[in-house]
């Protein structure tokens, strides 16, 4: 009599070569243009694809150089869209590479708490981006309060202050406050206003977007509420108070993959979540099985989003730490 498998057992098989699919071909970022998914590094010997790309070397200088933060694909999205040469920010500090020159730089990433998530604020302190025209593209999806500011002070504190903030209306993935699905019916405009934003660089527009003092106040009160996770400093987080992994994990992988903090191992049943955490939720979002919960609940836990121009793998070449 043939041997009997369990269907767990057979979804760890089907996950994983379905993870071998994904890993494997050719990745694509339907409706960017034909070069958009080939970051620019600085590496000193840029492979045959990136050659004119050495955003470092001083030679073929590029135009517009973007660097992007993503957790469920909205800011690799936007940066893919203002250029054709972009580099992850989870890649960058993983490399420890911060000297870069163009004659435009950008930088594209989520609010957190109406702040930047803790690695690009690193980043940014850290890096030397040599450029004639910076900007930064702050993604956001109900409240941006004081962002437009604190992405400004940043700049100047790190010794190159910013030309131009923008802050742009996006699906909001917090699934403690939100149903992603509700947020996907909701029409944001995002095409008219990323159009807005488009011609403001292409005329290298110098402008900050305006805070309110309703707005400061607004920050104020919600670094008060919630000081135990989101400070002026930062997020403080850790990956095993925030999410649970259910017996529907096939141990595939995905979440080690898609998690800039590689805060993701794998035992023999299931995944384990442990680190210092900056809440992009990627490891939710983007589990094929929605096996990782939120431990203290969610708005509609059967409910994730990716934004629908990306591919997991997409996510996984932005955010791996461990490849």
């Amino acid at each position: 009599m043939r041997d009997q498998i369990t269907r767990r057992t057979a979804l760890k098989l089907m996950g994983a070569v379905a993870g071998s699919v994904v890993l494997g071909g050719l990745t694509t970022l339907s409706g960017c243009k034909p070069n958009s998914l080939q970051d620019v590094s600085t590496n000193n010997t840029p492979n045959e694809e990136n050659k004119s790309d050495d955003a470092s070397a001083g030679q073929n200088k590029v135009k517009r150089l973007v660097f992007y933060f993503t957790g469920t694909g909205n800011c690799l999205y936007i940066a893919k869209q203002l250029s054709d040469h972009t580099i992850s920010i989870p890649q960058a500090m993983k490399k420890g590479e911060f000297v870069y020159e163009a004659e435009e730089i950008g930088i594209v990433y989520p609010i957190y708490g109406h702040m930047p998530p803790n690695m690009v604020r690193a980043f940014l302190q850290k890096a030397q981006l040599k450029c004639n025209y910076l900007f930064a593209i702050l993604t956001y999806g109900n409240r941006k309060c004081s962002a437009a500011e604190i992405c400004d002070q940043i700049g100047k504190d790190s010794g190159r202050p910013f030309d131009y903030i923008a802050t742009l209306l996006m699906v909001d993935n917090w699934l403690p406050n939100f149903d992603m699905n509700e947020q996907m019916q909701i029409d944001k405009k995002i095409p008219e206003n990323l159009a807005r934003i488009q011609a403001d660089l292409n005329v290298q527009k110098k402008a900050i977007e305006p805070v309110t003092e309703e707005e400061r106040q607004q920050h104020a009160e919600f670094l008060s509420r919630a000081s135990a996770i989101f400070t002026a400093e930062g997020i403080h987080a850790k990956a095993e108070n925030w999410f649970t992994v259910t017996d529907k994990c096939i141990t595939c992988g995905i979440c080690v993959k898609v998690c800039p903090k590689a805060n993701y191992s794998m035992d023999v049943e299931r995944a384990v979540p442990k680190g210092e955490c900056e809440l992009c939720f990627a490891c939710v979002h983007n589990c094929p099985h929605k096996a990782i919960i939120l431990t203290n609940g969610e708005k509609n836990p059967n409910a994730r989003y990716r934004n629908p121009n990306v591919k997991i793998s997409d996510i996984q070449k932005a955010n791996n730490q461990k490849g």
